[in-house]
């Protein structure tokens, strides 16, 4: 006979209805996970997406009424397990004092606190309702599940209408980040049922004192007691679902699946209801479809959860407040239930901080052995963060391989010392020993077997198979010693690469105070390391040994990569694909991608591939530009055979796939970032730095757009931005690509000459200039793009005086040509006095700015820069110009910077080229903003910005007035050069030479000083004076000397203290300069002069001669073994030791020799001298220069400390110098008046030319500018 209760409308809040009601069932919660928010809140995650709304219908008593929104049964749940008992009605007996309820889903009153005692200290409103807006913990009161409670927004009595419902029923309501959840009494713990706000899509107020809460799936109808109270809570919902909802689904994907799910019958109603054991919670649902619609029943936190079996199928979940008893389908199933239940009992009162500190290590969150998500187990001694599965494994290997720890329940185990441990290694850097030879096929995955499990893991950890060996494996002795040296450092790897291959933790040290591994380490401040030592104390060491004659070349691991389809194949090729490949030379090919082979067949039903290309052997993949060939979409594969395989098809997402899936196969896992790219070419060449000249490293990189993208090996990945380097040249006697940036210098060589020769030529079009926007140009360091700046720089030289500079037009023919060269390659442009015109050159420049993409401004920002002039006030305005400035890409404001400089100083001299701020700002600012020129406006902007440059860009004023300065001189040069020989006679003063000095008082902080220079100037005298004019004390012992240093061939020499430094001003050119600093082995060179018995010196040493091709300059030729014998008279050269006729002589005094030799020679060692040699015939002058390596540092100060005595009659240095010089030199007049010659160097627009030019002819120096 079914029983049916009775829908509640209106009534008191003590009346209750009986406890058979008609069960309702309540919308499903889905499980969440909790994330930290502001205030110290949580809100959950979902983890399921909406499913289309499903019709339900009414069943009877003994199943869940589909039909309704609240879920009713009185026998659901007991108050304890020896409280309840069962009654042929399933009616709950409490004890006497409790009054009826009609709803299962609540607390009992005996088992909670008075409500009031916490009730006082909320904000109620006068309807009734109460809002929480910063509650973290309720003090007393009901104990309800504290992430619950600790987001409650707002709470308060409404009426509720069920779906089929004529009648309102009375319902405690609250809302939190979450959930809003309903409960028939404001004491209850459990609801009646939860609506995710995830899911709410809209809320509106509807009739009379009536809202809508409306999900995707069903709509809910409740009722206020006043239209104030009804507003609040329609204000408060869309406040705390607006903007969540789309959030909460998006992050659905990216939470793992639920611990456990099912169907389990609750006891008393007979009931199945759909079950989710997620984290540390439980929560029930009416059935699968309401869990994926976000509409539940209650939650259960399971921290105050205990789990009791209570016969073969059935077992409770009790609380504090319910005991909730479960019967499982099967006696198996039921187990499965139980231990879910329990490890989310564990998850509640783990402790998560641990492992939270050890996945702040990104590589930690995976698990190092088969790279399954938040790993929360550890082997402590292996070091390796592993998951669940795993950990079960290497608890199987024994306490002596692999000591394993829970990083949430051990926390005791886990000490400062050991977390910093974890952190400072990695997952990654600890499976690069070992895993370092992990064979794809042997990989595990999350989804792998046990059995897979423990055979991987009994190969790595207790075989060692797959480990990196040491150099010194096999040597116990020299591991020993490596690791009481290592752990004297903080290089923890290295400690443990040598612990597991063969060190022994236990060894004697051999020092009486630390005898120990684990107090040596500590004695020298290595905690870190100390820690390691004590872990593996009493480790058992992998056993696999490695046999004799073994090949130690370490296995690099790809990822495996599978894919099939039909593609479009030319016949392979032997050279590179320049021209159009019509449709009809492809064939039509089956292909297909699985271990490691890229196999092509005739069709899909063919067994017999027609040609196999492994991936290991595939060294490059380029992507062609879209319809290059017959078919739209076409790549090549460059094969170590010198072979070219074309593919090609219509299809944008097939092509892209493969693509994809072949790089995949061949980059190995420590590149794995390029696959992200969109690159146009990929592969694998060799490189040498400048550190490094000896062996080349195998890269793998990746050309996208401008950027070329590099992951050297054990080096992390960097990117070099191709449009800033300030060399990119091939090296034609070795083929070699030498790219210069940011100071250092990479040699780039390919394992084929056919794919690198494509490399070469992608890498030198992508250095170039790549369409009309400003960050598309050839940039300088300073990122203003080098046609502005070599504009700048020409105008600055030969510009400044003409009158009407920027005023004028050029010829319209050679402006359109100095443009279009620009475009080409602005790198490779030399503007030239005499072959390039001023007018020509501003004019370029102009129609640079003028044609350029998107203008300086932007189109973005450029109205706002014109409004800006509107402003009265000049301080605001001011203001108004630096918020527009600093709001411009990086490139445009760098190159606005420069621009306005360059204005500025033009104005300075306004008087000799008319060009006054007026005049500047009626040319610049139509070109400069894009517009017609109808008004000023836009020249009021320019005007603005040049008057007001200090301010706005925030310059240096006296850097600004030394560039003034310097600028000046320039232009009273060319105003009394056309004189070369002057007829007044010339005096004293008319001999000194202003030149700007470099001081290097703190090693690689130097700064600059002008200094005048007189004929008779000795070495030491400048650099004497230069320390007095810095007010820099010294003694004897420090050995100041002045240097000349030549950028270009990266050499630098002292020179001698008795050298005149006018003669070395007129020799050396724009790439040199003069450098005072310390000369830091003078003394070691002193104490081996002094030691010598004989005046000579004999030895071996590399030689390589600078040669001529074809009058290119390009150096060619090796560094071979010569032997050399120097001597007071003159250098000898002979073939080897036992050589009686030398092959070359030259005489000492002809001699110039530097420390240091040009990389871009790659010279076998890093201790090399260049030699110049000069002679000093009038009738046939000659000039010869060769290289010099030798094998030592020390060898190298040998053989220069010889040729400075031998050159200088063995005066290298004085201890007299400083007192004599100090005593006869008068000290300098720092106002230079009328000089002679401008700088030697200083800024960018200094000094484009070499003093020795000038001598010979005081404009020529003007007349070769970039």
């Amino acid at each position: 006979m079914r029983r049916i209760g009775f829908l509640r409308g209106f009534r008191p809040s003590g009346a209750r209805t009986e406890a058979d009601e008609l069960k309702q069932k309540t919308p499903q919660v889905r499980p969440r996970r909790t994330v930290q928010v502001n205030h110290g809140q949580s809100f959950h995650l979902d983890t399921k997406p909406a499913v289309p709304r499903t019709v339900l219908q009414a069943q009877h008593s003994s199943s869940i009424d589909e039909n309704s929104d609240d879920y009713e049964d009185s026998d659901l749940f007991f108050a304890s397990v020896n409280q309840r008992t069962m009654a042929d009605e399933m009616t709950l007996r409490v004890p006497g004092q409790r009054k009826a309820r009609s709803n299962s889903l609540f607390s009992d009153d005996g088992l909670l606190d008075d409500y009031e005692t916490w009730e006082d200290g909320l904000c109620s409103s006068p309807n009734g309702s109460f809002h929480l807006p910063h509650i973290s913990r309720e003090s007393g009161g009901v104990k309800e599940d504290s992430s619950l409670l600790s987001t409650v927004i707002k709470m308060g009595w409404l009426e509720k209408n069920p779906p089929q419902g004529v009648r309102y029923q009375r319902r405690w309501v609250k809302l939190d980040n979450d959930y809003l959840r309903y409960f028939d009494s404001d004491k209850d713990v459990y609801s009646k049922g939860i609506i995710s706000t995830a899911f709410i899509t809209n809320v509106s107020s509807v009739g009379d004192l009536k809202f809508e809460v409306i999900t995707s799936n069903r709509t809910f109808t409740f009722k206020a007691e006043n239209e104030g109270e009804r507003n609040d809570w329609v204000t408060t919902l869309l406040e705390c679902t607006r903007g969540r909802q789309r959030q909460s689904i998006a992050t659905l994907y990216s939470i793992s699946n639920p611990n456990f799910q099912g169907y389990l019958e609750l006891r008393g109603p007979r009931s199945k209801l759909y079950t989710i054991v997620a984290s540390d919670k439980v929560f029930l649902y009416k059935n699968i479809d309401d869990y994926r619609i976000g509409v539940g029943i209650t939650s259960i936190d399971m921290n105050v959860g205990n789990i009791k079996g209570t016969d073969r199928r059935s077992f409770d979940l009790t609380t504090p407040y319910r005991v909730f008893s479960f019967i499982a389908e099967s006696e198996q199933v039921r187990e499965q239930w139980v231990a879910a239940m329990r490890e989310a009992i564990s998850e509640a009162l783990s402790n998560s901080e641990v492992v939270k500190q050890i996945w702040e290590e990104p590589s930690n969150s995976f698990c190092a052995d088969c790279g399954a998500l938040k790993p929360d187990w550890a082997s402590v001694n292996l070091c390796v963060v592993i998951c669940k599965s795993c950990a079960g494994q290497h608890r199987g290997l024994g306490q002596s391989i692999s000591k394993v720890r829970s990083l949430k329940m051990d926390k005791n185990v886990w000490t400062e010392e050991l977390i910093q441990v974890f952190l400072k290694l990695g997952n990654n850097r600890v499976n690069s020993f070992w895993a370092a030879n992990v064979p794809p096929s042997e990989a595990l995955t999350p989804s792998s077997s046990n059995e897979e499990r423990q055979h991987f893991i009994s190969s790595k950890y207790r075989q060692g198979k797959y480990r990196k060996y040491h150099p010194l494996y096999g040597n116990p002795n020299e591991l020993n010693n490596a690791l009481c040296i290592n752990v004297q450092s903080g290089d923890l790897l290295e400690t443990l690469r040598l612990i597991f291959c063969g060190a022994d933790v236990n060894c004697s040290t051999g020092m009486t105070d630390c005898l120990t591994l684990e107090s040596l380490a500590s004695a020298h401040s290595q905690p870190l390391q100390a820690e390691l030592i004590r872990l593996n104390l009493s480790t058992e060491l992998p056993m696999l040994h490695v046999e004799g004659g073994m090949d130690l070349q370490h296995y690099q691991p790809s990822p495996c990569a599978s894919y099939n389809g039909f593609l479009f194949k030319t016949a392979s090729l032997t050279r590179a694909v320049t021209e159009c490949k019509a449709r009809e030379e492809f064939s039509r090919r089956w292909c297909s991608l699985n271990d490691g082979s890229f196999s092509y067949y005739e069709s899909d039903k063919n067994p017999n591939p027609n040609g196999t290309l492994k991936t290991s052997e595939i060294v490059c993949l380029v992507v062609d530009t879209p319809q290059k060939h017959g078919y739209d979409f076409t790549f090549e594969l460059y094969s170590e055979s010198e072979r070219i395989y074309l593919f090609g098809t219509d299809d944008p997402e097939s092509h892209k796939g493969w693509v994809k899936s072949i790089a995949k196969s061949f980059i190995p896992t420590s590149a794995e970032p390029l696959l992200r790219l969109g690159f146009e070419r990929i592969g694998r060449l060799k490189c040498k730095d400048g550190l490094n000249l000896q062996q080349s490293k195998v890269g793998w990189f990746a050309l996208e757009g401008s950027t070329l993208h590099v992951y050297l090996e054990n080096s992390k990945g960097e990117e070099i931005c191709l449009r800033k380097v300030s060399e990119l040249s091939i090296q034609q006697d070795n083929g070699v690509l030498v790219l210069v940036e940011k100071g250092r210098t990479l040699y780039i060589e390919g394992e084929r000459k056919l794919g690198f020769a494509g490399w070469c030529a992608a890498i030198q079009a992508a250095g170039r200039s790549g369409g009309d926007m400003l960050s598309e140009q050839q940039l300088t360091e300073t990122n203003s793009p080098i046609i502005v700046q070599s504009c700048i720089d020409y105008v600055l030289q030969y510009g400044m005086t003409s009158e009407g500079i920027y005023r004028k037009s050029g010829v319209n023919s050679r402006v359109a040509g100095l443009c279009d060269r620009f475009r080409q390659d602005a790198r490779s442009l030399r503007l030239k006095e005499g072959e390039h015109m001023v007018d020509d050159v501003s004019n370029t420049l102009k129609r640079f700015f003028r044609e350029l993409k998107d203008g300086l401004f932007t189109s973005e920002d450029s109205q706002s820069w014109l409004n800006a002039t509107d402003i009265q006030d000049e301080n605001e305005k001011i203001e108004q110009y630096k918020l527009l400035l600093d709001k411009l890409p990086h490139v445009n404001k760098a190159t606005l910077e420069t621009l306005i400089n360059h204005l500025y100083c033009v104005q300075c001299f306004s008087e000799q080229n008319q060009m006054n701020l007026h005049n500047l700002a009626i040319v610049f600012g139509p070109t400069l903003f894009q517009t017609d020129g109808q008004d000023y406006t836009a020249g009021r902007a320019i005007e603005d910005l040049i008057q007001h440059y200090k301010v706005i860009f925030e310059v240096d004023e006296q850097q600004l007035n030394k560039q003034l300065k310097e600028i000046d001189q320039i232009r009273r040069l060319r105003e009394t050069g056309g004189n070369k020989f002057p007829t007044h006679p010339r005096t004293e003063q008319d001999g000194h030479f202003i030149c700007t000095v470099y001081l290097e008082e703190i090693k690689d902080t130097v700064i600059e000083q002008s200094v005048k220079v007189p004929g008779s100037m000795t070495a030491a005298e400048l650099t004497y004076e230069i320390l007095d004019l810095r007010k820099i004390s010294f003694t004897e012992k420090d050995y100041w000397c002045c240097w000349e240093v030549c950028s270009k061939e990266e050499t630098e020499r002292p020179l001698h203290y008795e050298e005149r430094v006018l003669p070395i001003l007129h020799s050396i050119g724009t790439e040199s300069f003069l450098l005072i600093k310390k000369h830091p082995a003078m003394d070691s060179m002193l104490v081996y002069l002094a030691s010598k018995m004989d005046s000579s010196k004999h030895g071996i040493m590399k030689f390589r001669e600078e040669r001529s091709i074809l009058g290119l300059g390009l150096p060619t030729g090796n560094f071979h073994d010569r032997y050399f014998v120097l001597n007071f008279t003159s250098l000898r050269m002979y073939k080897d030791v036992r050589s009686n006729r030398c092959e070359r002589e030259w005489p000492v005094s002809n001699l110039t020799i530097y420390f240091g030799i040009k990389k871009k020679l790659r010279p076998p060692t890093s201790w090399g001298l260049m030699v110049i040699y000069e002679s000093k015939k009038q009738d046939k002058p000659e000039k010869q220069q060769w290289y010099l390596c030798c094998e030592t540092e020390s060898e190298m100060r040998e053989w220069y400390s010889t040729f400075l005595s031998c050159q200088y009659n063995g005066k290298v240095w004085s201890k007299d110098v400083c007192q004599q010089t100090r005593a006869s030199r008068v000290l300098p007049d720092t106002r230079h008046g009328n000089v002679s010659l401008i700088p030697l160097r200083g800024s960018e627009n200094e000094m484009r030319n070499s003093v020795a030019a000038f001598s010979q002819d005081q404009l020529a120096l003007l007349r070769d500018l970039r």
